[in-house]
């Protein structure tokens, strides 16, 4: 049977119909970059909410890094290994005496290596004499031993420590900030302390782990026996036990310095001490991380707005699309790619952002430069997570407008 012209030629029972041609990966990569290029302005304020908030995170988690790598070469150059012992109370409240064989005591200790004490003296020292009595400047005088430089680690910014011969005359040494604040440039200058001139021999380099020595002045042992009154107590004993008897030593230290009333014996560990300090900046950086997790969330914010804008603005776009054969799963994965490539970017600008800013602040603090891999592979993860569930909502919508209606632009 002949069939007549202009009928079409109907299709055979059995034959399949028709699959719409899939795209790949790249080609859906490619529409996604093209309908950004489109709109760079656009792409250039939303992909920066996402860098602030990445940047954000990123310099916390990185600064605070930095931090903590500073702190622990500070422990391992200065030693976890120094103990002190100073004066507790006594059980009517008063404060305690050190016996003043203390420091030949623990010295007498196995694992001790060497020990140091000082010993507060109540005189106030002064740039002149002609300074009224109560303009202190919060300087603190401190009767040292010899050993007390090798015990703490400190160094000398300028002249010499205490020598047998200037330990017993009138010669004091200045701690960086007693320095600052009685305004003495260097060695050779004359301070007036109690009631006499004393010569300053050297001043010292900040103590990290020994912070009252550096708002201290200190005089030999001898001399404040001598000059100043001093009755021989030390008020503090420094020690350092082998790193690996820290514990024990410090368990027989209190009985060791006052074998009558060990109770009255204080003993710490200024390594702790920056310990705790570290953990107290941990309690900031959660919250500043948190103030980074809202920037994150509202770059989000932005990235649905932007996509929500794109779909409503290139209705006829999809519509076209559509009516061409594209399927609806194709035009989800063009949108959604969209938000995806500019979560992407913005995560790639947070990333540098936060790098660099991190690199300027660890730089001025002298701290070494650590910006842990995990926080970026976390900021990224984060960000695509955002962006697909900001873009996935715009995507669906787009994806569900029916050709005729988007074409007609209702």
């Amino acid at each position: 049977m002949t069939q007549k012209a202009g009928t079409a030629t109907p299709r055979k029972l059995g034959t399949p119909k028709p699959r719409p041609a899939r795209l790949s990966p790249a080609d859906v990569a490619r529409l996604g970059a093209a309908g950004l290029r489109a709109r760079p302005l656009r792409l250039f304020l939303s992909a920066l909410g996402i860098a602030i908030g990445i940047g954000a995170m990123l310099a916390v988690v990185g600064i605070s890094a930095s931090s903590r790598a500073e702190l622990d070469q500070t422990l391992d150059r200065l030693g976890t290994n120094l103990l002190t012992a100073a004066p507790g109370e006594t059980q009517t409240g008063e404060e305690a005496v050190l016996p003043k064989e203390s420091t030949a005591s623990v010295g007498r200790i196995g694992p001790v290596e060497t020990v140091g004490a000082t010993a507060a003296i109540k005189k106030s020292i002064y740039r002149t004499d002609h300074v009224p009595a109560g303009q202190t400047g919060s300087i603190q005088v401190l009767a040292a031993q010899p050993e007390l430089l090798t015990v703490v680690d400190a160094t000398m910014h300028a002249g010499s420590w205490f020598t047998p011969a200037t330990a017993t005359y009138p010669t004091v040494i200045l701690g960086s900030a007693a320095a600052r604040r009685l305004d003495v440039p260097g060695v050779g200058t004359r301070l007036w302390l109690g009631g006499e001139w004393f010569a300053v021999i050297g001043i010292l380099t900040p103590v990290p782990l020994i912070e009252e020595l550096d708002s201290a002045a200190l005089v030999g042992w001898e001399a404040a026996q001598s000059y100043l009154g001093f009755d021989g107590h030390p008020t503090r004993l420094y020690l350092r036990a082998a790193p690996t008897q820290v514990a024990a030593v410090r368990a027989v230290l209190g009985r060791t310095v006052n074998p009558q009333t060990p109770n009255e014996v204080a003993v710490s560990r200024p390594s702790d001490a920056l310990a705790a300090q570290q953990a107290t900046d941990s309690a900031l950086n959660g919250l500043l991380l948190g103030l980074g997790a809202v920037a994150l969330l509202v770059g989000g914010v932005g990235i649905a707005n932007t996509m929500v804008i794109s779909v409503l603005e290139r209705r006829v776009e999809v519509g076209l699309r559509r009516a061409l054969g594209a399927t609806r799963g194709q035009i989800l994965g063009q949108f959604l790619a969209e938000s995806l490539l500019l979560s992407a970017l913005g995560c790639a600008g947070g990333t540098l952002l936060g790098a660099v800013v991190t690199g300027l602040y660890a730089a001025s603090q002298g701290w070494p430069v650590v910006v842990p891999a995990w926080a970026m592979a976390g900021g990224l993860a984060s960000t695509l997570l955002i962006g697909a569930v900001a873009g996935l909502y715009p995507a669906v919508r787009a994806s569900r407008l029916a050709p005729t209606e988007a074409l007609a632009g209702t």
